[in-house]
């Protein structure tokens, strides 16, 4: 089974490079290895980090903490999503 942890943020204006950078390298430093990671920076320097794991949906998952509050806007969004299969 295939889960996949989404984390989104958006960042103060012109901290959106920072955020990135912060991102990606709490990515990297997760405990465990996930079977796939990609980070995406999107308009209006929001950020999105998305990792897919080998595990059932109720799994207790490392995800990325809370940046500093001086690096984004908002608090950060969390999702958690189960594979239900290709289309």
């Amino acid at each position: 089974m295939t889960v996949a942890l989404m984390w989104e943020a958006r960042a103060v204006p012109g901290r959106g490079s920072d955020l990135l950078a912060w991102a990606e390298e709490r990515a990297r430093e997760l405990p465990r290895r996930p079977a796939r990671r990609e980070v995406f920076r999107a308009p209006q320097d929001r950020v999105l980090v998305i990792t897919w794991w080998n595990a059932p949906l109720d799994a207790d998952l490392p995800e990325l903490p809370e940046p500093e509050n001086t690096l984004v806007t908002r608090a950060v969004h969390r999702w958690r999503f189960e594979s239900l299969g290709s289309v």
